[in-house]
């Protein structure tokens, strides 16, 4: 029994690591390597060493670009957790009955393409759409607002379709706190300000930072979202890597930008690292959450 569990052990973590070693390690590698070739106008790459990839993310106009998108995700990240965390702290205090199809209904947009639901609030957006024509309606604006193509519309668009995400890791989080503290901590003297300053934030804290890398990084690579809803004016970082490598045909550049946003997902995993370690340390909960 044994020696048929261990085969089946051997050959499972064998299986997965070959899949990964074949379609996440070698594609990494490879656009690592290439990041570090030539361009070439007719054949793509030169396998020839050069740093012009990587001095083209030192350009001033592309660091500025980097910044708008980096901003657009870092407010996206704000305006989930500015939604998801109150949400989580009052579906908590639901009977299990209600969590649960609340839950479901918070994943039934999953089930439509997220591309269609983009469409969706560029109708909605849009000078003759709903939001325009509501307010209209009950006269708070004399002629439609320029909602569409502007950056609060991207930012709009990638919270409506993010924040189940930002949800999700938060609520498992809340699930997980031992209420026992917060009942001492009342029980002590402390106000509502104060146990969820110094209980319930620290402790749920990786599952903020769960959230928050679910949101952000997604946000930085939805090259449609800016695409349908900031026209050209308000680009994300997916979207100049997807022009680098299918327009501008600037390969080495596409790849350096597509390893500095490996890197930055490298970084945010670290951080989620600390601050699970810090949560354990303070007798939180583990990073099952993530």
């Amino acid at each position: 029994m044994n020696k048929q569990f261990n085969q089946f052990r051997f050959w499972a973590i064998g299986l997965a690591t070959s899949w990964l070693a074949l379609f996440v390690l070698v594609p990494s590698l490879m656009v690592l390597v290439t990041s570090f070739l030539t361009r070439d106008a007719d054949f793509l790459i030169q396998y020839q060493f050069s740093l012009e990839g990587w001095k083209s993310v030192l350009d001033p106009s592309f660091i500025s670009l980097l910044w708008d998108s980096v901003f657009m995700a870092m407010m996206t990240a704000a305006i989930c957790l500015s939604i998801a965390y109150p949400f989580s702290i009052c579906l908590m205090g639901l009977p299990q009955r209600w969590r649960s199809i609340i839950l479901f209904l918070l994943i039934v947009p999953f089930w439509t393409n997220s591309l269609v639901r983009i469409y969706a609030i560029q109708f909605m957006l849009g000078k003759k759409g709903l939001i325009n024509q509501g307010l209209e309606f009950v006269g708070l604006i004399d002629k439609p607002l320029d909602l569409l193509y502007s950056q609060f519309a991207v930012i709009f668009g990638l919270s409506y379709i993010l924040l189940p995400f930002m949800i999700l890791p938060i609520y498992s989080s809340m699930e997980k706190l031992d209420f026992k503290l917060l009942d001492a901590a009342k029980d002590l003297g402390a106000n509502a300000t104060e146990r969820l300053l110094r209980i319930t934030l620290p402790l749920t804290l990786p599952g903020i930072i769960a959230g928050c890398l679910m949101v952000i990084l997604p946000a930085m690579g939805m090259f449609f979202v800016a695409d349908l809803l900031g026209g050209s004016k308000h680009a994300l970082l997916g979207n100049v890597i997807k022009n680098q490598f299918i327009q501008t045909r600037d390969w080495p550049f596409g790849a350096a930008l597509s390893i500095l946003m490996i890197a930055l997902l490298s970084f945010m995993l670290w951080l989620y690292y600390r601050a699970t370690k810090m949560s354990n340390r303070a007798g939180g909960i583990n990073d099952s959450n993530f």
